[in-house]
């Protein structure tokens, strides 16, 4: 039980590789063999196995010791445990947005989350490029979360599995059919609604923060349904940073303690004031 959301992230990276490779959307700026090699790397610095058996056990440790919680949100409700179970899968999704969103607004967090969009091209890859950093504050948030709102521990498992293939699916170099990309992203967010937030331009890159569901960017007004100049002409990155650069390994563990990318201040005045 432990171990399913590592084996339905590789399930996914397979399966979603494969699509990317048959049916790619757009062409890639840097060899890709030296970009997954620096993106492996970041992830397994993040994914060590004490790491590993971390992240996947103390959400759930965590969701099975406030289970019953008098001072849990959830718990402590009367609602019926299907609700309660429902209800719990949403909240925890609105707190990945909410954190995804301060990522982009404060500016030390920018530092760290800026790794992931400083990847010039955008494939399954990308789904591993973060900093060890962004993961542990990622992490440290969807503690707190369970802490306060006590789900229950299998509504907790769900968003684990949940994230684990979504992640993957959303960072995919392709794009669905017309007429299931529509009906699919009003309840998903498509790798065409994500692909819009990797956009270089700042005012897009604060757009659409979702994880999993697109309504949170719908109710906040942080929805963007397509970028200004078109699927084709979407151009992923942060400018400075579009080259053979930017996958090296030394750049990508550092780059948080340099000079933030000139276009973080155009993205947090978008994204306050969105």
């Amino acid at each position: 039980m432990i171990a399913a959301p590592w084996v339905v992230f590789v399930a996914a990276f397979l399966l979603f590789a494969m699509w990317e490779s048959a049916r790619p959307r757009r062409r890639l700026l840097v060899d890709e063999r030296r970009r997954w090699r620096g993106h492996a790397v970041v992830l397994a610095m993040g994914a060590t196995p004490a790491a590993l058996i971390f992240q996947q056990t103390a959400p759930l440790v965590v969701a099975a010791t406030v289970a019953d919680s008098r001072f849990g949100l959830l718990s402590h409700s009367s609602l019926p445990f299907v609700a309660q179970w429902v209800l719990a899968v949403l909240l925890l999704d609105l707190v990945k947005y909410a954190v995804h969103r301060a990522h982009h607004a404060i500016p030390w967090l920018w530092r760290i989350h800026q790794v992931h969009h400083s990847d010039p091209d955008l494939d399954v890859s990308t789904a591993g490029r973060f900093h060890p950093l962004e993961t542990v504050t990622m992490q440290a948030a969807q503690l707190a979360a369970i802490a306060v709102l006590a789900p229950p521990p299998s509504a907790v498992l769900f968003t684990l599995v949940v994230a684990a293939f979504h992640t993957v699916f959303a960072h995919a170099n392709a794009s669905l059919p017309a007429w299931l990309e529509r009906p699919l992203r009003t309840v998903l967010v498509t790798p065409d609604i994500h692909g819009i937030h990797h956009s270089e331009e700042p005012r897009e890159q604060s757009r659409n923060f979702g994880d999993v569901f697109p309504w949170w960017d719908r109710a906040l007004r942080t929805y963007a349904s397509a970028p200004a100049k078109g699927p084709e002409g979407l151009i992923p990155g942060l400018r400075g940073f579009q080259d053979e650069r930017s996958v090296g390994i030394l750049f990508m563990l550092t780059l948080p303690f340099r000079r933030p990318a000139h276009m973080n201040a155009g993205a947090t005045r978008s994204a306050a004031t969105s």
